[in-house]
């Protein structure tokens, strides 16, 4: 009995490693200016093997997650011609931004079991641990807030959009869009065969606020009444110089 344990003690992490992910990124940094209107990023790499090609085919999943933080999702109601906003929910952990990219459809590529376990959807993203006892349909919010995101192209289900060459070498792009929230974006790529997952990678790109933008992001949190009396001294000379501007232009 021993040796069989001790064979299976050999064999099994052989059989883990019999293929890898290798990661590559186009950038593992993002930079936030004053003019910065959206990048993407390219995700690639390929499959490191011990053994050959299975008659199975592999799939790739790939996840990318910007920063979590609470989100208060309120409901809004007509009551006598007026909008007002009756019901309140806090999600506790909502992505700024998530990502998920596949090689084939989602029930294809990772089984059920599996998406639990690793928590890959955009909607097993996002935790929310309770809601007032008022309120019945506390998923409704978490829905509400999916689809704002989304349609803001900060949530993205790209489906088939992975690109598997050969069973060895993938790729994908994903875009990052300008409203991005400064911070570690997380990124997981997943090889799956039969909705398993055979091997895991993950990795982080760096997103970050520089020059201008990161000054007077630093000042408004860390100086913030000097921060204000500077804010209202632009405003003070911008309309003093409109002013003034407009007058020479009228007398001349």
């Amino acid at each position: 009995m021993r040796h069989w344990i001790l064979i299976l003690a050999l064999v099994l992490p052989s059989l883990a490693a019999a293929e890898e992910v290798v990661l590559g990124l186009s950038r593992d940094t993002v930079s936030i200016t004053t003019s910065f209107d959206g990048s993407d990023i390219l995700i690639f790499g390929a499959v490191k093997r011990e053994e050959p090609i299975r008659e199975q085919p592999l799939e790739v999943l790939i996840t990318v997650e910007g920063p979590s933080h609470p989100v208060v999702v309120r409901r809004k109601e007509r009551r006598l011609g007026i909008w007002v906003n009756t019901d309140s929910v806090e999600v506790d952990a909502a992505p700024s931004f998530y990502a998920v990219a596949t090689t084939g459809p989602m029930q294809q590529v990772m089984s059920q079991t599996e998406i639990q376990r690793h928590n890959v959807t955009i909607d097993r993203a996002i935790r929310s641990v309770g809601a007032p006892m008022n309120i019945s349909n506390s998923q409704d919010f978490t829905d509400a807030v999916i689809r704002i995101r989304e349609r803001k192209g900060l949530y993205q289900m790209l489906e088939g959009q992975v690109s598997l060459d050969q069973q060895t070498l993938f790729r994908t792009a994903i875009d990052l869009p300008a409203n991005l929230t400064e911070g570690v974006y997380v990124t997981r790529i997943f090889l799956t065969r039969g909705g398993a997952v055979v091997s895991s990678h993950e990795t982080e790109i760096d997103v970050r606020k520089v020059g201008l933008e990161r000054f007077l992001f630093k000042l408004s949190r860390e100086q913030p009444m000097v921060y204000g009396i500077m804010a209202l001294a632009i405003a003070i000379a911008a309309g003093w110089g409109a002013s003034t501007a407009f007058r020479m232009m009228r007398n001349g």
